[in-house]
């Protein structure tokens, strides 16, 4: 009985992540104040039930100012080939770079 319990609460915890990255996104360019307390809540939930974020929502938030990476509004993204290729993405919020391969 109790597997099946933490299993619905999980699934909830998963789906109500899902729902705060959507609407982060959406409010990001009206109030991002508003978007990155969607991202911070959407981790603490995450943190409190114990589920991994999706993998399609982990690259597009600043892990530093939980700023939504929109491309050209909060974030500028660069593909570079030299040594390994790697797509760098900066944060235009708080300046951090993330290079990620490709």
């Amino acid at each position: 009985m109790r597997t099946k319990k933490r299993y619905l609460e999980r699934d909830i915890a998963v789906q109500r992540i899902e729902i705060l990255f959507e609407l982060a996104f959406k409010t990001v360019r009206e109030d991002p104040e508003l978007a990155r307390k969607y991202v911070d809540l959407a981790l603490r939930i995450s943190k409190r039930t114990r589920v991994k974020i999706p993998s399609r929502f982990k690259r597009y938030y600043c892990k530093k100012c939980l700023t939504p990476l929109v491309p050209g509004l909060t974030a500028r993204i660069r593909l570079r080939s030299k040594r390994s290729p790697h797509i760098v993405i900066t944060c235009l919020t708080c300046k951090r770079i993330i290079r990620a391969p490709f």
